[in-house]
């Protein structure tokens, strides 16, 4: 069964067509690239599985979206279980300003755990899981704020996986890193797979074609293909595809 499945997906931003009749399925543990020019759609894509366009006034959707075999969006749906669920990465990292180890304890404190052992193991877990316990595990009691951009963006990814979520979405988590902090984080994406779905949106075409399995080309709120990332970036079916990926236009 696949882990995520959207059915004739249509996103209306007030009167703005955002997402066109979208129908594509993701299989569990793998990495699916979003890509295409701004604007096409690819976040807003991203969002309707942790239901974030919910906190946009004025949004109509219309389609199936499915987490394991449920559909998300039907009434009674909790939306809070959901996002412990689906976690989220954001473009910038936003620690919250707090300690390096009350960023990662956050989710279970607000989800009612009050085990102080539970929650020390799990955010060194966390932290080793994000590859980055061993830069702080002598600082834990110091702001996030002190660390460099590369490593906040990792600690917003164990504080994402602290709640035990089964998939991850992440809105271009390296766009603004430096290199050697984006390959950090994509061999951080390939080792995550291993236990988790993983939906990332980038515009780096290097970046989807080293982690992804899987690769949907947007434009203009339309899927225009979807298949394997191999397949999409040499021998892509449609001129569309091939022109955005050579950089013809995009």
């Amino acid at each position: 069964m696949p882990k995520i499945e959207t059915k004739n997906i249509n996103l209306y931003y007030g009167d703005f067509h955002a997402l066109k009749g979208i129908t594509m399925s993701m299989e569990p543990k793998t990495v699916t690239a979003l890509i295409g020019p701004s604007g096409c759609g690819k976040s807003t894509y991203l969002r309707i599985f942790n239901r974030m366009n919910d906190l946009i006034d004025n949004v109509k959707l219309s389609g199936f979206v499915l987490v394991d075999g449920q559909d998300i969006y039907e009434k009674g749906t909790k939306v809070d279980e959901l996002r412990k669920n689906v976690g989220m990465v954001f473009q910038k990292p936003n620690p919250f300003p707090k300690s390096i180890f009350e960023n990662v304890a956050y989710g279970m404190k607000v989800n009612g755990i009050k085990d102080t052992k539970y929650i020390t193991q799990k955010v060194e877990q966390s932290l080793q899981q994000a590859a980055l316990w061993d830069e702080v595990k002598d600082k834990l009691k110091k702001s996030a704020f002190e660390l460099s951009g590369g490593q906040q963006q990792r600690l917003c990814i164990a504080r994402a996986l602290a709640v035990e979520p089964s998939i991850l979405l992440m809105d271009e988590p390296a766009s603004a890193l430096d290199p050697l902090s984006t390959s950090k984080i994509e061999e951080l994406i390939y080792e995550l797979k291993k236990e988790y779905t993983i939906v990332i949106v980038t515009h780096n075409m290097q970046q989807a074609g080293r982690v992804s399995d899987k690769t949907a080309f947007f434009y203009l709120g339309e899927l225009i293909e979807f298949d394997d990332t191999k397949i999409v970036f040499t021998n892509p079916k449609n001129t569309k595809t091939q022109n955005y990926i050579t950089g013809r236009f995009g």
